[in-house]
């Protein structure tokens, strides 16, 4: 389902690719491998006594959101994570100058019993069904996800390329994203809960036209923020913890060039949610625009 890149194509090559629908795979990447040792390391230290894929065994649901909100926070604020991040772009052959990205971020998907409830914390929560660009009005975006810890096909999130190209019925034209921002700013990123923060499908998609991604830490994916996906429920006995963080280069956003919008409908754009790289410039400074501006869809004369 992947196209798999040891040695990497050139950025444009590669962006061209991703705009196209291609989701890579990217092995042998000896900073990516760095990267999880570190982040390894961080967790244990930041959750000892408990090994993190065991910590559901012993903090109460409430008390694993406070922890791994700090944990996201003090991983996303680390130097350290983001210069091993930063030697990962450039092993891919992008320069930094280029590219603006989002928070770096740990997500945690907690085992639970398939008919357990539980609170919809975003810290938490197995993200459900979306493209990224139902919400941002960003088709330069593309999105990059790795495992810290060894995941299978139930302690993972699926991908649906078929539905690459199709319109689906969903909440975009009615979600508000300056609002969800403006209360996250204002309360705290845990004050929005994981189904308030994206737009949703409205309509029945059969689970088996996604597949589960499965790669081996160390290894890392990258796909348009305009594929469909959704987290699949972990009922694996482990905790899954694993790394994501989106990118734009800047060129392409200011010509037009990305993914094809295919049925989203949202009234808002986010650059400002993007720092380049080089010199963490917001990339709605760059662009001489607001932190999140109204979106205008091109047109065809």
């Amino acid at each position: 389902m992947y196209s798999s890149l040891a040695i990497p194509s050139t950025a444009r090559q590669f962006h061209d690719r991703i705009y196209s629908g291609e989701i890579i795979r990217f092995t042998d990447l000896q900073p990516m491998t760095k990267l999880v040792e570190y982040a390894r390391t961080f967790l244990e230290d930041a959750l000892h006594p408990w090994q993190p894929q065991q910590i559901h065994r012993y903090l109460s649901h409430r008390e694993q959101a406070v922890r791994f909100s700090k944990c996201q926070s003090d991983f996303a604020g680390s130097a350290e994570v983001q210069h091993r991040w930063l030697d990962v772009v450039e092993s891919l052959g992008i320069a930094p100058d280029t590219l603006a990205c989002d928070r770096l971020h740990l997500r945690f998907q907690p085992h639970r019993e398939p008919e357990q409830f539980t609170p919809r914390a975003r810290t938490t929560a197995t993200i459900a069904f979306h493209r990224d660009t139902w919400g941002s009005n960003i088709y330069a975006q593309t999105n990059w996800w790795a495992p810290i810890y060894p995941i299978t096909a139930g302690r993972t999130f699926a991908l649906y390329p078929g539905l690459w190209q199709r319109p689906l019925l969903n909440s975009s034209a009615d979600f508000d994203m300056r609002a969800v921002l403006q209360r996250s700013h204002r309360d705290g990123r845990n004050a929005v809960d994981a189904d308030e923060a994206i737009p949703h499908l409205l309509e029945a998609i059969d689970p088996q036209e996604g597949f589960a991604v499965d790669i081996a830490p160390g290894s890392l994916i990258a796909f348009s923020g305009a594929h469909a996906h959704a987290g699949v429920g972990n009922s694996t006995g482990l905790t899954r913890i694993s790394f994501e963080t989106r990118s734009i280069l800047i060129d392409d956003l200011m010509s037009g060039l990305g993914a094809p919008n295919v049925d989203g409908q949202a009234p808002w754009m986010t650059p400002g949610l993007f720092r380049r790289m080089s010199d963490a410039m917001r990339l709605s400074q760059i662009l001489g625009c607001g932190y999140i501006e109204p979106y205008r869809p091109a047109t065809v004369s």
